[in-house]
């Protein structure tokens, strides 16, 4: 680290990421464009090393750049509104998680209940009165494994 910044390797490296990771956020608005040095470099302020870190954290929690971008532009404008920050936002997402929970419980029943069945032909066992792979009534909820 020089004393007026980080340059962008020193930066990705302290964040762990790539410096073409950098550009991209640079061009998405999640950063600032840095200073540049006399001799041409980029120079990130020490504390983008934390914003990275906050970024790829949220992405990690399932967040979407453009959920982030939001997140970070309402932590900057906390004075104004709070129905977009960080709680309802979690809130959401919180929810949505859960429901792809319940979707994933349902996913792995189903694949178990292939397995204990001994499905071997997706073709053939859409045919079958015991087949347990719910071909039309997934979208139902509605499973007729257990009439075999």
């Amino acid at each position: 680290m020089t004393d007026s910044g980080l340059r962008s390797g020193e930066l990705a490296d302290a964040a762990g990421v790539n410096v073409q990771t950098l550009r991209y956020y640079e061009r998405r608005g999640l950063l600032v464009s840095p200073r540049r040095s006399p001799g041409g470099h980029r120079l990130y302020p020490s504390d983008t090393v934390t914003l990275l870190r906050v970024i790829k954290t949220a992405q990690r929690l399932g967040f979407t750049l453009n959920e982030v971008a939001d997140l970070l532009a309402a932590g900057r404008h906390r004075h104004r509104r709070t129905d977009n920050g960080l709680q309802a936002r979690a809130t959401e997402k919180l929810a949505e998680v859960e429901r792809k929970m319940a979707d994933l419980t349902v996913i792995r029943d189903t694949l178990r209940a292939a397995i204990s069945a001994g499905c071997d032909d997706l073709v053939a066992c859409a045919g079958s009165a015991c087949c347990p792979l719910p071909f039309t009534e997934l979208a139902e909820g509605n499973d007729h494994a257990d009439q075999c």
